[in-house]
């Protein structure tokens, strides 16, 4: 009997699928496309809900593994505890790290020389002229140095800044230098002219960017958040943005999508881009190949990549 494989792309899109499997597509609608006690193998919907995602969990009682296409795994950790012992739950590492930092980058240079400012100035007919900040000679922290956080540096290399700083869970060293322990990251944030977040949303990393913290930057230093929204505070920011203090880029936001009449809109100092860091058209490709090479794999009865845990046995 052939094993149902749940995917959400059209698999004659997927060149290179092994063809041991009954691929069911199911891109997160109210009809499941069949019984999921018989799935195997479940691609969760990219960028649907949280309940979206979960909602088949706990009837796939055969369930072997649960393959995102998100770098994390947040929206699918509700459902955790309804799937049986030894279901492998992987992650989509090498699919987002090169648009995530591109638009990373991007945010920093459209903040730091005024492009939005640029914008509502040409919608007015003005000719905003002056001196701007440049990324140049600029103090960079990039709090969660996974890979995004590693192709974010990558990024930066040719802008010639006066010093990359790093932060992760714990220390390490890389070809590119240390990498600071979370503990050091107090005394690392009034040296940063741009802190970039660009952690996974834990218990432990949720509302790090609180007042705390935020008092700690200097007078006109940059937030860039391309991490999850509520791995910052939203009212400390707010009170921070509002005193004209500091200045924020964020890709996410808390709550997300932001609605319509939220403070955050209007705050001075803040550019807001609608969660697009993975969406590009990098997306597709990577994320197709990352599936073929899984269920290579798994067909094989070979090791995953990008296990990020696998339940209680």
């Amino acid at each position: 009997m052939t094993s149902d494989v749940w995917i959400p792309f059209d698999p004659a899109d997927v060149p290179g699928l092994p063809d041991s499997f009954a691929y069911r597509v199911w891109d997160g609608g109210p009809d499941f496309p069949a019984d999921p006690a018989d799935c195997v193998f479940y691609v969760v919907p990219y960028m649907k809900p949280s309940e979206t995602s979960v909602r088949p969990l706990a009837a796939m009682t055969g369930v072997q593994v649960v393959q995102t296409l998100t770098a994390g795994i947040d929206h699918v950790q509700p459902g955790v505890g309804l799937l049986p012992p030894g279901v492998r739950l992987c992650n989509a590492r090498g699919v987002h790290e090169a648009s995530t930092a591109e638009l990373t980058v991007a945010l920093v240079l459209a903040s730091l020389r005024g492009i939005p400012g640029f914008v509502r100035g040409q919608e007015r007919q003005e000719w905003r002229s002056g001196f701007y900040p440049a990324l140049a000679d600029k103090s960079v922290l990039i709090v969660g140095y996974g890979s995004i956080g590693a192709a974010v540096e990558d990024r930066l290399a040719p802008f010639e800044c006066a010093r990359v700083a790093r932060v992760a869970r714990s220390s390490r060293a890389t070809e590119r230098g240390a990498v600071h322990a979370l503990a050091e990251l107090p005394a690392l944030l009034p040296e940063a002219d741009v802190v970039i977040v660009s952690t996974p949303l834990t218990e432990q990393t949720k509302g790090l960017v609180d007042g705390e913290f935020l008092a700690r930057l200097k007078d006109g230093a940059l937030l860039v958040n391309v991490a999850r929204g509520p791995v910052v505070d939203t009212k400390a920011l707010l009170a921070e943005l509002e005193s004209g203090r500091i200045h924020a880029a964020l890709d996410v936001t808390d709550p997300e999508p932001l609605p319509a009449g939220h403070p955050l809109w209007h705050a001075p100092n803040v550019l807001i881009s609608p969660h697009v860091g993975g969406s590009s058209s990098a997306f597709l490709p990577r994320a197709k190949r990352l599936l073929v090479a899984q269920l290579t794999r798994f067909a094989a009865q070979e090791p995953l990549d990008n296990v990020v845990l696998t339940t209680d046995q």
